[in-house]
């Protein structure tokens, strides 16, 4: 499911409803088998269970309500066999209820600073991340983002998309690390190149001050450990005539471009150096040129995708599943990469990940009537 143009995935409920309710059908089988069998097998004892259960999926006043519920049902049971040893049981409830009581109070207290953890990465992934057009003249956009740390929903990859004088402008990166700690310094590149986007005719001159905004963050915000806070980036721009499109990559991994079912990898005549490394190895920036033509189809990735495992760790084929892929639309495109991405990880994904789809249509004036 794509919201705001960014792709998200839809929520199933299924049985949800019957998770729910397993406390009250662990409580009924219980009594059931208490009273059905013979008082030597003592089922009742086992009726602490049923509010230990709710109060993993219940809150407190449900919870003391099942303890109740089983409290008086072990005081029916004892009047129909009297030797079930009914206030030992009974004790035993007691406890478990309110122990269960407290322990569904300190779940739902956790899980409402989880909330607001969420909805402050929510707020901090809208600066770095803001929802894109999907439409820039002849020019079709859609974006995915998966984070790894997924209980922040956030991580350290990025992307940004700007109309220009010059052309439509795409950026797409990776900071080193992921969740929160890198989120400052996706942050800075991406808000950097919204507005050297604008100002900049040259796209190394782009690059330049993305470099510039990354290495004076990283010197404000001192990452841990020895190891540098880098980030690999790679910036296109695409004219408004299209026909061509030009490429800067910063350490990359090389965008794949389809064109009615032969792949390109558009691979760098020079390597440039990768953002907050340009001091240390110079800033020497190459920008290549390559053909795109109206019904190509673009994809700009992060490493996070190829370097996606299975169990057998395997990785997952991208260039082979481009090169299966019918023409079809970015929305179209990234759905189906979502899909097979966590069916080749079975749902577990090591890194963050982020994908822009970009196709090429006529230009305007040209379309067919």
């Amino acid at each position: 499911m794509i919201e705001s143009g960014r792709l998200r995935p839809r929520l199933r409920y299924g049985r949800g409803w019957l998770v729910r309710l397993s406390p009250v059908f662990l409580t009924i089988v219980i009594a059931a088998l208490a009273y059905a069998t013979p008082p030597e097998l003592a089922f009742s004892r086992l009726l602490p269970a049923a509010p230990a259960l709710a109060a993993a999926m219940w809150p407190v006043l449900p919870t003391v309500l099942l303890g109740t519920v089983c409290l008086i049902l072990m005081i029916g049971l004892s009047l129909v066999f009297p030797d079930l040893g009914t206030w030992w049981t009974a004790a035993g409830i007691i406890a478990v209820t309110v122990a269960a009581a407290y322990g569904s109070h300190l779940r739902l207290q956790r899980e409402r600073t989880l909330l607001q953890v969420r909805l402050v990465a929510e707020a901090a992934q809208q600066v770095v991340l803001s929802p894109l057009p999907r439409r820039l003249g002849n020019i079709e956009i859609e974006s995915l983002y998966l984070a790894a740390a997924a209980e922040a929903r956030i991580g350290g990859d990025f992307y940004e998309v700007v109309d220009t004088r010059f052309g439509v402008r795409l950026l797409i990166g990776d900071v080193r690390g992921k969740g929160l700690p890198a989120v400052g310094a996706a942050a800075a590149i991406v808000n950097a190149f919204r507005e050297a986007a604008y100002d900049e005719s040259d796209l190394v001159d782009v690059a330049r001050r993305l470099d510039a905004s990354s290495t004076r963050y990283n010197a404000a915000f001192s990452p841990d450990g020895s190891l540098e806070r880098f980030a690999t980036a790679l910036l296109a721009e695409i004219p408004h005539e299209g026909r061509r499109i030009d490429i800067l990559n910063c350490g990359h991994p090389p965008p794949m471009l389809l064109n009615h079912g032969d792949l390109c990898v558009l691979e760098s005549a020079a390597p440039s150096p990768l953002l907050s490394l340009a001091e240390l190895i110079g800033d020497h920036y190459t920008v290549d040129t390559f053909d795109f033509a109206p019904g190509d189809l673009l994809l700009l990735y992060t490493d996070g995708i190829a370097e996606t495992r299975a169990r057998d760790g395997a990785f997952f084929p991208l260039a082979a599943w481009m090169r299966r892929r019918p023409p079809t639309p970015p929305r179209e495109l990234l759905t189906a990469l979502h899909h097979d991405l966590l069916r080749h990880s079975r749902g577990r994904l090591d890194d963050d990940i982020a994908a822009l789809a970009v196709r090429l249509g006529e230009p305007r004036g040209t379309e067919p009537a």
